[in-house]
């Protein structure tokens, strides 16, 4: 990752991390504002807010916009983290540590990981409502983008191919969709809302669609690059290594970060920092 990327990323980090940790501080039972914070507070990249952040600098960055920017970055970090605390159950992934802590029903139980995921999904979208400084046609636009990300047209309906109920995933067309939803529709979702908070017109919402879709999909093939050893075999998960071997996973990640940036075209500097975030995506797999 170059130097300038890392300094943009800090600069925009260190107040989502301030407002993430300001969550939930008035939650009844007071414990359970705890446990609803443990996910958030457990480190991560932020990558998905980081994209809602570049996205409205692309097209007009305004300070004055930028409480209800970090709402709105906020609470697509919210979805993110919700599905991370559901995957994680023992009826999903059973997974028993993320990012180096116990998972979330480790910690306290299954019932209250249930729980707290709610909570994180629901107050994520009371975020998108409250958010200072939009109009009610932007947070209502926010919060369709969120919705429809997060849904059975996007992330949970990549979830629920993803355990099988769309049977075999053995081709590649199959498994596109499916990573599509999964994790590309979060981080389309957030090309998007940082233009419809920067007040994007029509074609450039459809610009930053393009490159949202190109980067989610590039994502997951730099991923499965990455977890190459360690999904390999039979009974590891499908993958596009596995359909396309190493080569033709570089090779698709590297026409993906070309159409990415073919879609911001038209767009001078401001837009660089979307260009970094598609360069890092694809190249931290090299």
């Amino acid at each position: 990752m170059n130097t300038l990327l890392v300094a943009w990323l800090e600069a925009r980090r260190a107040p989502l991390e301030r407002f993430l940790g300001s969550l939930f501080d008035d939650a009844w039972p007071t414990e359970f504002g705890v446990m609803s914070r443990y996910p958030l507070l457990s480190g991560g990249k932020r990558m998905r807010p980081m994209w809602v952040f570049a996205a409205h600098e692309a097209i007009r960055e305004d300070p004055a916009l930028h409480d209800g920017l970090i709402h709105a970055a906020a609470a697509l970090e919210l979805i993110h983290s919700y599905s991370l605390v559901h995957d994680d159950l023992p009826c999903m992934d059973d997974d028993a540590e993320r990012r180096g802590r116990p998972t979330v029903h480790v910690a306290f139980g299954e019932g209250p990981a249930v729980l707290v995921g709610d909570a994180l999904l629901t107050e994520a979208f009371a975020l998108a409502m409250r958010a200072p400084g939009l109009s009610a046609e932007q947070r209502v636009a926010i919060g369709s983008e969120l919705a429809e990300a997060s849904g059975y047209r996007g992330m949970i309906g990549g979830q629920a191919a993803d355990i099988g109920l769309a049977g075999p995933v053995e081709d590649r067309k199959s498994l596109e969709r499916l990573h599509r939803g999964k994790t590309g529709a979060l981080i389309r979702a957030g090309c998007r809302i940082g233009g419809i908070v920067a007040g994007a017109t029509e074609k450039d919402l459809q610009a930053l669609s393009q490159y949202g879709e190109s980067v989610g999909l590039a994502f997951q093939l730099a991923d499965d690059v990455l977890d190459a050893e360690e999904d390999a075999g039979q009974e590891g998960p499908p993958s596009f290594v596995k359909l396309m071997g190493l080569e033709g996973c570089r090779a698709e990640a590297s026409r993906l970060h070309k159409a990415a940036l073919a879609a911001l075209s038209e767009k001078g500097t401001s837009a660089d920092p979307l260009r970094q975030l598609a360069a890092y995506t694809v190249e931290r797999e090299i």
